[in-house]
């Protein structure tokens, strides 16, 4: 896991988890809003994601979550990285933020 270090907080988490891509769709898991929780326990370095998929069959679900464990594991203080996939609420395209709509070209994109 990450080197030594202050355990990150949720903005940085965040800001880390932007860097997984959807690649059915091409936009990062932050901005699409499948992100929907993060917790830290700073006094062990552990870090808890709840997230969502796109669709429940989604075939790239394995893709996604080495790739969320990967960045948040390279992370300085994360000594571990718990993902847990939820259904409730289901993702909607409303969920996607304003950025993500301008990066789709999506036109009202101001949310």
């Amino acid at each position: 896991m990450g080197q030594a270090g202050a355990v990150p907080g949720e903005a940085e988490v965040r800001e880390a988890l932007r860097a997984v891509i959807d690649p059915e769709i091409g936009l990062n898991i932050v901005d699409l809003g499948l992100v929907y929780d993060v917790q830290i326990a700073a006094e062990t370095g552990a870090v808890a994601v709840e997230m969502t998929l796109t669709t429940p069959g989604c075939p790239l679900h394995a893709v996604i979550d080495s790739a969320v464990r990967e960045v948040l594991g390279d992370l300085a203080g994360v000594r571990s990285v718990a993902l847990d996939l939820v259904w409730s609420p289901p993702w909607t395209p409303e969920m996607i933020s304003p950025e993500g709509r301008r990066a789709l070209g999506w036109s009202g994109a101001e949310g």
